[in-house]
């Protein structure tokens, strides 16, 4: 069942990196044609989700792949590649949409609103689509990729709103202006993922992992008087690794501490660590970490 749900993700994937690949490159013709920035402005964001759904698909396929002597925690952490590229090129495009969109606004030119109209329907259909094939997907790549899709149609919604009111009002100032919002919504989005990237890189403890009630947690169990040397980072934002000496009250048998140890990995499992390892140490045991 479980290879079932790997293989339709990856299918799913590879079906929505296709479709969006397929309408950046009709929409960038579109934006032409129409001369609307805000079009043209909103390609390079499908072209940058192009890219993460390539590297997603990509990722997807080797997810399932064992460590090795060189990559003793597997491949998880090459995601991180994925959304460094990518936030790389919308930064780039994003800083050159933004400079031509204010070039528009100071001489504003003509925009075609009937041909934004159209391709506004047909972003919205499309990303839908893909949006509504990939949320009911089981993988976290899946859940991942459907929401950028879900920016997508949102992004369309606004094209599509802006183009019927320039086809009963003489404003094309609004197409460059919808384009500086888009850029900034996409600068924003890459300052986030940016953040997330160099938090996992410098080893930082995980944004939604509360260490105080991990040890806490830690220190309830029985026979542990006081934990310390508490490490913990993640892989990938989602894969946690912990790393922790439990300091024991008083002398326990093999058995005992072999007990402690499965308590300890079980609360910690449930507290979303899914990687840990435990030192056992007694009270009046000097530790070399400590110092």
């Amino acid at each position: 069942m479980g290879h079932h749900h790997h293989g339709e993700g990856t299918r799913n994937i590879a079906l929505a990196f296709f479709l969006n690949l397929g309408f950046c490159i009709i929409e960038l013709v579109g934006g032409l044609l129409t001369n609307s920035i805000a079009i043209m402005s909103d390609a390079l964001h499908d072209f940058g989700d192009s890219v993460a759904l390539g590297l997603a698909w990509i990722f997807q396929r080797i997810a399932g792949r064992k460590p090795t002597a060189h990559y003793t925690y597997g491949y998880k952490r090459y995601s991180l590649l994925s959304a460094i590229i990518n936030s790389m090129v919308l930064l780039a495009g994003s800083l050159f949409v933004l400079y031509e969109s204010v070039q528009r606004i100071l001489e504003p030119a003509e925009a075609n609103a009937k041909g934004m109209l159209l391709l506004a329907v047909f972003g919205i259909v499309v990303n839908g689509a893909a949006m509504l094939r990939l949320k009911k997907g089981k993988s976290v790549n899946e859940r991942v990729v459907s929401l950028h899709l879900m920016e997508d149609v949102l992004g369309w919604i606004a094209v599509l709103v802006v183009s019927v009111v320039m086809l009963f009002v003489e404003a094309p100032v609004l197409d460059p202006l919808l384009s500086v919002g888009i850029s900034l919504y996409i600068l924003y989005n890459v300052y986030r993922n940016l953040r997330t990237v160099f938090r996992v890189i410098l080893q930082g403890a995980p944004a939604n992992i509360d260490e105080k009630a991990i040890a806490g947690k830690l220190k309830s169990l029985p026979g542990v008087a006081d934990i310390h040397d508490l490490h913990i980072w993640t892989m990938d934002s989602e894969y946690h690794v912990l790393t922790v000496h439990l300091v024991l009250n008083a002398p326990q048998s093999i058995a005992a501490q072999q007990q402690i140890r499965a308590q300890a990995h079980l609360l910690l499992k449930e507290m979303n660590i899914r990687h840990s390892t435990i030192e056992i140490e007694y009270i009046d045991e000097r530790c070399e970490w400590c110092e």
